[in-house]
């Protein structure tokens, strides 16, 4: 049973950047495509990041394009979020998500993280 651990969450101001991990327990990491989500308080999870299984497609929410950025180490069975110029709406309980395809149903195999809290305040 893969299962997935985020760390790197906290309070920061205005403007400072944050780097979120997510290790992945598995040996089979490099199977899965990866992904972040968010949600804020009152509002539903929203997709944030993600990275395909090798690594060479990324996609990014308008609201954060440009300034954050997602990779992987495969070594070290990790995906990452580097945050920068973080705002107050970016204030949220940070998911990582893993998903892997299948050949048979249900086709797709996904695990979620527990979450990381990053809060952003003067």
């Amino acid at each position: 049973q893969v299962q997935l651990t985020e760390s790197g969450g906290g309070l920061v101001h205005p403007g400072n950047s944050l780097t979120l991990s997510c290790l992945h327990s598995g040996r089979t990491f490099v199977n899965y495509n990866m992904a972040w989500f968010r949600q804020a308080p009152g509002r539903e999870r929203e997709f944030v990041a993600s990275i395909t299984w090798s690594g060479i497609t990324t996609n990014y929410a308008n609201s954060v394009e440009g300034r954050f950025t997602i990779s992987r180490d495969d070594p070290k069975n990790t995906v990452y979020l580097q945050m920068n110029d973080l705002k107050p709406e970016d204030t949220a309980i940070y998911y990582c998500k893993a998903t892997r395809n299948l050949p048979t149903p249900p086709y797709e195999y996904t695990v979620w993280g527990q979450g990381t809290q990053v809060t952003v305040s003067s």
